[in-house]
């Protein structure tokens, strides 16, 4: 029988679970990979690939295919799925396959969280956000922009779930570049899905809608309207929008301001 971590309450280990078959040759432990950070030749090279590509794809829905267990985790039984979640032993989204594991054999978010201290909440997250990764794999982004996300990147992910496919990879590029965490990247994904309706508004025209930064720039942008003339507060809200703008036209349209 493989050997549990302590952590592990072995209440929840029902008498099927405890006749499985022996895994203790099976049990990989995974080697953490250390992030790379990304640099600005590589995000510009990344975007003129994205911008090359059909823009009717910008429109359509997301829909995350299912992620498979990884081939490591094939014959690994129950007890060493749940010491490898316990333990985290790995990066976020190479466990988080095992969380969907343990529900198909029957295990429920709240079990799964008392057995392996991973949340509810956060059970979720990094299932989410590995479908989100899957689909920036899928689009052939740079080996070291992924790997940005691989210390913490779950909760940036997470946040840009609601974008389609095109708009995730171009955002995720952006993300790296600006060092977003969780919070820039949930502005920058409620941007970007803001933007269309703002058609008809000052200036809407001026920004490009397949440019991520272009988008949150007319956010900070029309924020700065809210604000009198002159004011700190209008100022302070142009400068953001001119730091994360990526078009020419638009940051014209702020340094005019």
């Amino acid at each position: 029988m493989h050997s549990l971590s302590p952590s592990i309450n072995l209440k929840f280990l029902n008498g099927k679970i405890l006749n499985s078959p022996s895994s203790t040759n099976n049990h990989h432990h995974l080697k953490p990979i250390s992030a790379v950070a990304n640099n600005s030749s590589s995000y510009r090279k990344q975007q003129q690939q994205l911008q090359q590509q059909p823009q009717q794809q910008l429109y359509q829905p997301f829909r995350p295919p299912p992620t498979p267990l990884p081939s490591r985790f094939h014959n690994l039984d129950i007890p060493g799925q749940i010491d490898i979640l316990a333990n985290r032993l790995g990066i976020w989204h190479e466990y988080a396959p095992l969380i969907t594991s343990l529900m198909r054999e029957g295990f429920s978010p709240p079990t799964i969280e008392e057995i392996t201290g991973i949340s509810g909440v956060e059970q979720n997250r990094i299932i989410v956000a590995t479908q989100v990764r899957d689909t920036l794999v899928q689009s052939s982004l740079d080996e070291e922009i992924l790997s940005y996300f691989d210390n913490g990147g779950a909760e940036i992910l997470y946040e840009i779930r609601l974008l389609s496919s095109p708009q995730r990879a171009s955002a995720a590029c952006f993300l790296v570049d600006k060092r977003y965490d969780g919070k820039g990247s949930m502005d920058l994904a409620r941007a970007i899905k803001d933007f269309p309706s703002r058609r008809g508004e000052k200036n809407w025209e001026s920004f490009d809608y397949t440019l991520p930064g272009d988008c949150l720039g007319y956010m900070y942008y029309r924020l700065s309207k809210e604000h009198r003339n002159p004011s700190d507060e209008r100022v302070s809200a142009l400068e953001q929008a001119l730091s994360v703008v990526e078009s020419e036209r638009a940051r014209k349209i702020g340094s005019g301001e």
